[in-house]
């Protein structure tokens, strides 16, 4: 073939294959414009609100915390406007240099700056961050004198949990901490907490935090492509947290943490005819603001490894033999399976059971000689009890006293409440596996053995024997208010309940016995009736920690302090119209006349005399001591 004939074949080649990616174009085109006219017509809506959403956000709005007040609107917890140090890291050239300078204008430690780092490996550089929480007055001034050296670092007011009376209520009101991710995995995921940073952790604050927390709000922004806000569109404002009207005398609690000073023990004072807790004192405390921040390791490593035990609410998981304060309630089931209050026993000082050379001992070495239900109260003879719990048996004694609440919570408004124990024949054989044995029944008299109560059910089943039997559970909330109309939300309605006997005429009797521990020639509290204005009723209790052997004596002074026994009070007053009830425990006080009962003098007089004002007093309640 010539080479113009070469040529011609070559050149129809070329023009077909550029025929060819023409038509190729043509068509990728033609499906461009179809796809193109598709999204832009057909699907123009959906699109459209998508590219709003991407562009368009919600930005939650924490709420104000409510308050919490006591009784007489005195403020127990609130929020008190502080002062935090922010930081925008994509502003800041030198992140290390600025840090590094700051630690010395606001005292940075070690482990704020490498908490902050943790935190920015995960989260965006534009976004802030908070570096240092509650800056003082000088901190505040000395950084703002100096701000322009620091781009992108700022001082930002906020509102931060505060408790003013500190310690004094502090295992009561309890404390609010940052969410952790263990509190995320609890709470909804419903948004009902979208901007909020602290939750209730213990006492009230956890017991009513749905009603505190109040709800977020929201504001919607629009947000440029790097996330940062370009401006606000619109606001749903939160709602605030409810404000919490508590039962507790503020003062009156100040007074029993001022009597538990230099002991490990717990007070709770009740109004019988209320159920409402006056007073829940736990000894010692601490200071629940360390706790809103979050707590340094040395500083929770002081207070957890302690042994004093600041942490531990004994006032409702503190579980303690009852000892004698139970010997009143013993009698009612007494009398009320028929085995009268007049009827007489010996006690030489010792007692055994039928058939056994073991003695279990009186109090008194030498014995109280003949005795009956009102002098065995009186003078708290064990003697007598040993003989009635035997008479009575486990099983009825067990009955008898769970009516009036031994061994079960109180239901007061506190988390975590502790039920006690009121042992019997099933619950050793489970919890022991072992069997009952007399023995046990006669330790159980007198509130020992296996027998526990918390201090707050020891003050509950007196304010039912107060009322003659009326039981209220005890509780600390008295309503809720709301923040803005500043009108009640809510009030509690208490539930009462009736522990009946045959005859109601048990009750005084009983009653009648332990005013004579007060009041009578040989009470056991006889010693703190001194300028006293009024009757009341009480029963003294010396609770063993660890058992006596056979033929041995117990000697304080000989015995190390954490060995020694519990000191014990319970008692209520005025007696013809009793307005408190109380328990008192003293842990290794010794003996519970010289300890528990003028500690609850004081502060029946300082309730009575003091905050209601009920009689004329020239007293200084302070100072009462034994007599």
């Amino acid at each position: 073939m010539s080479r113009a004939g070469e040529n011609e074949i070559d050149q129809h080649v070329l023009e077909v294959r550029f025929f060819l990616i023409l038509l190729l174009i043509a068509l990728l085109s033609l499906v461009l414009f179809v796809r193109v006219a598709y999204l832009q017509i057909a699907q123009h809506d959906r699109f459209e609100l998508l590219s709003q959403e991407n562009h368009i956000d919600r930005v939650p709005l924490e709420p104000v915390r409510g308050l919490i007040l006591d009784r007489n609107e005195e403020v127990l917890a609130h929020n008190v406007r502080v002062f935090n140090l922010e930081i925008q890291p994509d502003r800041i050239p030198d992140l290390d240099r600025s840090l590094q300078e700051l630690s010395h204008l606001v005292e940075l430690v070690p482990a704020d700056i490498e908490a902050l780092k943790a935190i920015l490996k995960f989260r965006p550089s534009f976004e802030r961050q908070t570096l240092k929480t509650s800056l003082t007055d000088e901190q505040v001034a000395i950084f703002s004198v100096n701000q322009h050296r620091f781009p992108g670092v700022e001082l930002k007011v906020n509102l931060q949990r505060d408790y003013p009376y500190g310690d004094l209520a502090a295992h009561i009101v309890g404390y609010v901490g940052r969410i952790s991710v263990d509190d995320r995995e609890q709470v909804n995921e419903r948004g009902e907490y979208n901007g909020i940073s602290h939750i209730g952790k213990t006492g009230i604050e956890s017991q009513y935090e749905k009603t505190l927390k109040g709800e977020p709000g929201h504001s919607q922004v629009e947000m440029n492509a790097h996330g940062r806000i370009v401006r606000h569109l619109r606001q749903e404002l939160p709602n605030s947290g409810q404000t919490l009207h508590l039962s507790l005398d503020i003062m009156l609690q100040k007074e029993a943490m001022a009597a538990l000073d230099g002991y490990e023990g717990a007070v709770v004072a009740i109004d019988p005819g209320t159920g409402e807790v006056l007073a829940l004192a736990s000894a010692p405390g601490y200071d629940p603001n360390l706790f809103v921040n979050g707590i340094s390791q040395s500083q929770y490593s002081l207070l957890n490894d302690s042994e004093q035990k600041p942490l531990f609410n004994r006032s409702i998981y503190g579980q303690y033999a009852p000892g004698s304060t139970i010997k009143g309630f013993i009698s009612l089931v007494g009398l009320d399976h028929g085995f009268e209050h007049d009827r007489k026993v010996y006690c030489p000082g010792w007692y055994s059971l039928p058939n056994s050379n073991r003695r279990y001992r009186c109090w008194k070495r030498t014995g109280h000689g003949l005795v009956d239900g009102h002098s065995a109260i009186e003078r708290s003879c064990d003697v007598y009890y040993y003989n009635l719990a035997t008479r009575l048996g486990i099983d009825r004694l067990q009955e008898g006293l769970m009516r009036f609440g031994f061994g079960q919570k109180t239901g007061i408004d506190l988390p975590s409440e502790r039920s006690g124990l009121m042992p019997g024949m099933e619950w050793k054989r489970t919890a022991r596996n072992r069997p009952w044995f007399p023995g046990d029944t006669v330790n159980a008299g007198i509130g020992q053995g296996y027998m526990l109560m918390t201090p707050v059910q020891l003050a509950s089943v007196t304010a039912i024997l107060a009322n003659r039997g009326v039981a209220i559970a005890p509780h600390l909330l008295k309503m809720t208010e709301n923040p803005i109309t500043q009108q009640p939300e809510s009030s509690v309605v208490t539930e009462q309940e009736q522990v009946e006997l045959k005859e109601d005429k048990f009750y005084d009797e009983v009653i009648e016995s332990m005013r004579r521990v007060v009041h009578g020639e040989n009470g056991t509290a006889r010693g703190i009736r001194t300028d006293m204005q009024y009757e009341m009723a009480g029963k003294t209790g010396t609770a063993q920690v660890v058992g006596i052997p056979q033929g041995q004596s117990y000697d304080e002074d000989d015995t190390p302090k954490q060995y020694r026994d519990h000191s014990l009070f319970v008692g209520f007053a005025p007696l013809d119209d009793p307005k408190i009830a109380i328990s008192v425990v003293i842990e290794h006080g010794g003996s519970g006349s010289k300890v528990a009962a003028p500690i609850a003098r004081r502060l029946i007089d300082y309730y009575l005399l003091e905050r209601l004002n009920l009689f004329a007093s020239d007293v200084d309640v302070t100072t009462i001591n034994e007599a």
